[in-house]
């Protein structure tokens, strides 16, 4: 009943489906190439040949989080092909850009239970991995009538999030409870995934730590710092939202920062970036835009980061970074990018996405977590005065990055036994919770 209400909502939001993604495709066009796919239409699509293992990262961060499952994928599962299911514009763009063909991708459609049947239908996947929190009920419902093992890996689930599920018991908890296993990013991501009706739930770290920088971000960021001014101070305010960049701007009109010092502001999503140009236009900020490819002249105090899949080369570049979605409720975005490199880094408030990782950091001395904007200029000003405490900063982050890593092989052993091909033994890295 409770999943028949839901499909029923679905239904009701039917006719509006194609014209929010004509109208998103107004600024990223790739929302109106391949619609057929988000209703279960595959056509074209080509069908597998072996076995295939299918990976839904919904966006961008999941995308780039997948990089070392589907690497060793790729490397220890020869006879098989991989598909790639996004459900966001720059989460496929950053799928065609990491994996090239080496991959499939296709769009994952939209929860009815006919389109995800044709989508099953058409792939017959022999396995399917959902990234961090994309569950969805009929989509694990078909799944588990047509037999597919579902896995959600690299799995969070915050407090807030919990909350949510537990309001509608009927409807959750049968979907988590259809799950045939959960890798979780922390014990308190596995307890709250056991007390929503996950089971065989086990604890093997976070996949971002274990994302490599290659040597071409290592490169640009050395090109861009060049640009920037190798002398100058250079902080970052990355991942931004919408509302976010006002805060900053205002704090930034209020505050100090030192002599020279050039701010890159790089918006989360690349339909905000003629929004922001249109914004530090109307305060009258000069400023570059990266897409211009030029250095940036000495009186220029702004850089607008309208580019896509240079981030780790933006913050390589920078000597402090500020991680946004963090300064209104939005959860907070991925800083475990700029302490991999050993950039100081200062979130927040609201870091509930990544509230272990931001916790942890914090304590490590990896990070500063801030109440508003103001507080986050007094850090950003006294960092770039401070040579001596960035460098204690920068060490603390690598090791602490250092001591994160291994999650790739934890979830490798746990899952590789339960995937086409041979199986992998078992080792000691991974703990169970609960109802695992």
């Amino acid at each position: 009943m409770a999943r028949g209400l839901y499909t029923l909502l679905w239904w009701l939001l039917l006719p509006w489906l194609p014209v929010r993604l004509w109208w998103r495709g107004r600024r990223e066009p790739g929302y109106r190439q391949h619609i057929g796919e988000r209703f279960g239409r595959y056509g074209e699509a080509p069908r597998a040949t072996g076995p295939l293992i299918w990976i839904h990262a919904v966006s961008l961060g999941e995308t780039r989080a997948c990089v070392p499952l589907v690497e060793r994928l790729l490397a220890e599962r020869k006879g098989s092909q991989v598909l790639l299911t996004h459900m966001t514009a720059t989460g496929r763009d950053a799928g065609r850009t990491l994996f090239g063909g080496t991959v499939q991708q296709a769009w994952l459609p939209y929860d009815y239970p006919f389109a995800m049947r044709a989508f099953l239908a058409h792939f017959s996947p022999t396995a399917g991995l959902l990234m961090e929190t994309e569950v969805w009920p009929n989509l694990v419902a078909e799944c588990a009538r047509t037999r597919v093992p579902l896995f959600l890996v690299n799995a969070r689930l915050s407090q807030r999030s919990a909350e949510g599920y537990a309001r509608l018991p009927a409807l959750t908890r049968p979907m988590f409870a259809a799950l045939d296993g959960v890798a979780a990013q922390s014990d308190a991501d596995a307890a709250r995934l056991v007390a929503a009706g996950g089971s065989n739930v086990v604890v093997t770290g976070n996949l971002k730590f274990d994302v490599a920088i290659t040597r071409d971000a290592r490169d640009l960021g050395r090109e861009l710092r060049e640009r920037f001014g190798e002398v100058r101070p250079v902080w970052i305010a990355a991942c931004t939202r919408d509302g976010e960049e006002v805060l900053l701007l205002d704090a930034m009109q209020s505050g100090t920062l030192p002599p020279g010092t050039l701010t890159v502001i790089v918006p989360r999503h690349p339909q905000r970036f003629a929004a922001v140009a249109e914004l530090l236009r109307l305060r009258g900020v000069p400023f570059v835009a990266r897409s211009a490819n030029v250095a940036v002249p000495a009186d220029i105090g702004v850089v607008l980061g309208d580019s896509l899949g240079e981030l780790p080369a933006y913050y390589i570049a920078a000597d402090v970074a500020f991680v946004g979605g963090s300064l209104l409720p939005l959860g907070g975005h991925n800083l475990i990018e700029p302490i991999a490199v050993g950039t100081p880094t200062i979130v927040g408030p609201h870091m509930f996405n990544f509230a272990e990782a931001a916790r942890n950091a914090v304590a490590a001395g990896a990070a500063l977590q801030v109440s508003d904007a103001d507080a986050v200029l007094a850090e950003v000003s006294a960092l770039l005065a401070d040579d001596a405490r960035r460098a204690q900063m920068r060490e603390a982050a690598l090791a602490f990055h250092a001591g994160h890593r291994g999650a790739a092989q934890r979830l490798w052993t746990w899952l590789a036994p339960s995937l086409p091909g041979s199986a992998v033994p078992e080792d000691s890295g991974i703990s169970r919770s609960g109802a695992g």
